[in-house]
């Protein structure tokens, strides 16, 4: 009867091995974030030129997306890194843990720019994140008094602005881009006036001003080309990529270009993430060559690749931080994110 335990405790670690062979795989799993996709995706299609790696699948799902996608757990039917354009939430931290996924690493790869942009057909615009969001948002101080927006035309707003009707694609809820919109713009401008009770007001309109263009941000490129009237919200790099089509208006003074977003000049700068679930590390070795990709001198230094796509680097010291806690995986704190 020994003998046969001991067979069987044999048996069981061989089928247990076998079962996580099986479960392995040489293809990674990533989602998240249109913004950081072209930057990630690009480093997908170098790891798999240049190692015996597959290129990763990559998915577009929106920073929010995403972040519910990796958080569901530690399976292998999970995402193994998840792209973010703005950091993770608290509440998304707490998610994870609860799911079990607590081994995470943070990683910031640089810094891209909201654009507000329109067709390059038009003239040259310049608005300030007050005129942007008065815009926008669902309602708006009259008299002291909040109503429901009754601005139809930019010139409605300021007679230095355009006689257009107010239309802006954008992005959705489950969007970094949208997200960091909302705190740049309209809850920083909000927080400064009386008539909001001095606290962050975000409620976009629903009249058909604002229209969510879904998580595709060459979608909204295409459909500024064909309604010129418009403007859109999207990250940098896509109006860099369409800078024959397209230009990006300046807000508060500042236009949208690489020094301006990097300084933190320009008003809607936000950095760029990428989370790593290091629990999937070792059935999903690819990982490892591909996270040190992202983070190399190649990619997103100042001479990186990733500049000539449209990311803003960071400056040196801080890049040198960041690849040493990446190599080191450092783990993430709820403290981290506070």
């Amino acid at each position: 009867m020994k003998r046969f335990a001991v067979s069987s405790i044999g048996l069981a670690a061989v089928m247990a091995t076998t079962m996580s062979a099986a479960q392995a795989r040489d293809q990674i799993r990533i989602v998240g974030s249109s913004t950081v996709f072209p930057f990630a995706s690009y480093v997908a299609e170098e790891l798999g030129a240049t190692t015996k790696w597959p290129t990763p699948v990559i998915e577009s799902t929106g920073s929010g997306g995403g972040m519910k996608l990796f958080c569901e757990g530690n399976g292998l039917n999970t995402p193994d890194i998840t792209n973010a354009s703005r950091r993770m939430k608290p509440s998304e931290f707490e998610r994870c843990q609860e799911n079990g996924v607590t081994d995470v690493t943070e990683a910031m790869v640089g810094y891209d720019g909201i654009a507000f942009a329109q067709s390059n057909t038009n003239d040259a615009v310049a608005v300030t994140r007050e005129q942007i969001a008065m815009a926008l948002l669902e309602q708006v101080p009259v008299d002291g008094k909040l109503v429901d927006n009754p601005h139809k035309m930019w010139s409605d707003i300021d007679s230095s602005l355009p006689a257009r009707e107010i239309r802006v694609y954008g992005p959705p809820t489950t969007s970094g881009t949208r997200d960091a919109f909302e705190e740049l713009v309209l809850e920083a401008v909000t927080e400064e006036m009386e008539a909001y009770g001095n606290e962050g007001y975000a409620n976009l309109r629903k009249d058909g001003a604002y229209i969510d263009a879904g998580e595709n941000d060459n979608l909204i490129v295409q459909k500024l080309q064909n309604d010129v009237d418009a403007f859109g919200i999207f990250g940098y790099s896509f109006l860099e990529e369409n800078a024959d089509k397209l230009s990006g208006a300046s807000i508060d003074g500042v236009k949208p270009e690489p020094e301006a977003i990097g300084s933190g000049e320009y008003p809607v700068s936000r950095s760029l993430w990428f989370y790593v679930k290091n629990s999937h590390a070792d059935d999903v070795p690819a990982m490892g060559d591909y996270v040190e990709l992202f983070m190399s001198d190649k990619m997103i230094s100042g001479m990186g690749y990733l500049k000539g796509i449209g990311l803003i680097p960071m400056p040196e010291d801080l890049l040198n931080e960041w690849q040493t806690n990446v190599a080191d995986r450092k783990q993430l704190e709820l403290s981290d994110l506070k």
